[in-house]
């Protein structure tokens, strides 16, 4: 299916959206400036990245029935898959504007983050909570009468809690504003990852599709689980690697994972393989605002051949996921094929 026409299509369906979000606070009586406040948080913080989650739905949708162009699909059964996308596209938006504030960043998505837009500020905890309580909106007017229906608000209440799991850990073993890495493991790495991205961004699309294809074996869950939560590990491993290793006009951006103090795969990695002098080395210079201590970190990875290492994950993780993907049992109405595009769109990227 053409990603244009399949971009455009869902995002022409979110001002649709927003009209019908802001007609219930119209139905509770709101003022037309607090009706205004919540449209621009929404129209501000949801369509602006990459939709890729969004879209996930809608994709892994067709490759279930078949489907070869968005012509196959009936206006309602194309409109409530959307509709699936855009509530994770809202989960999105709530993470990142609470994930924002709480990491005190500046810019998202090429403009200043929600909280620091003028007369915002604390606000934007409120407006967090909103973006959030809407997906329960949409939810209950397009799907209230639909079998899978408590299956939908479980997955969406499961993965949110999944994910901020992952935050906590992740904000108590890395703050930016204290070093401290004897807290940093490859295992931590694990984990925060698996439940800070993995489950929401590469399980939650699949399984939404699953639900609304009418196939909710907990069997055919658990084979798609399986794999996605593994490649949704390797997606982060991959962005950790190029953060360091990636040159800034392939990847888009000026790497920051070393002076941000982050604990990513590439430091874990070089914790469990450096000697005690060199981890001296990383404990003086990983995680300070300083260009030079940065250079020194970079250096000492070089030196420690955590490139290599990379590179022996990437093949060693990619083998594993083949051969599983290789094993679904496709006989109740899941297909390995969803999964292979997923793999595809990540194996060996380089932005």
């Amino acid at each position: 299916m053409d990603k244009q026409i399949g971009k455009k299509k869902f995002l022409d369906l979110f001002p649709e959206l927003v009209d019908e979000l802001v007609e219930v606070l119209k139905e509770n009586g709101m003022p037309a400036d607090a009706i205004s406040w919540f449209k621009r948080n929404l129209d501000y913080n949801t369509p602006g990245g990459k939709l890729n989650r969004g879209l996930s739905v809608v994709d892994t949708y067709a490759l279930l029935k078949n489907y070869k162009s968005y012509d196959d699909f009936s206006a309602v059964e194309y409109k409530k898959a959307a509709i699936l996308g855009w509530c994770i596209e809202l989960l999105q938006a709530y993470f990142l504007v609470a994930d924002d504030m709480m990491d005190q960043s500046i810019t998202r998505r090429g403009q200043p983050c929600w909280y620091k837009v003028d007369g915002v500020k604390e606000i934007a905890i409120n407006d967090a909570f909103m973006l959030e309580g809407a997906i329960y909106i949409l939810l209950k007017k397009y799907f209230r009468s639909d079998s899978y229906y408590v299956d939908l608000l479980d997955l969406f209440h499961e993965v949110t809690f999944q994910t901020e799991m992952g935050q906590l850990l992740d904000l108590i073993t890395a703050p930016e504003d204290h070093v401290d890495l004897s807290k940093f493991t490859l295992e931590k790495h694990s984990f925060i990852v698996i439940y800070k991205t993995a489950f929401y961004s590469f399980y939650l699309p699949v399984a939404l599709a699953m639900y609304m294809a009418g196939i909710n074996d907990e069997k055919d869950l658990k084979q798609a689980r399986d794999v996605l939560i593994p490649l949704g590990e390797y997606f982060q491993i991959q962005d950790d690697y190029l953060d360091c290793f990636g040159k800034p006009e392939d990847i888009g951006k000026i790497g920051t994972d070393i002076q941000d103090n982050k604990c990513s795969w590439v430091i874990n990695t070089a914790l469990k393989v450096c000697t005690p002098e060199q981890r001296a080395l990383l404990d003086e210079n990983y995680g300070r605002k300083d260009a030079e201590k940065e250079k020194t970190c970079k250096e000492l990875f070089s030196e420690l051949k955590i490139d290599s290492l990379y590179h022996e994950y990437e093949e060693g993780i990619a083998k594993k996921l083949e051969q599983q993907i290789t094993e679904i049992d496709e006989s109740r109405g899941f297909k390995g094929e969803v999964l292979t595009a997923f793999f595809k769109k990540i194996y060996k990227r380089s932005k």
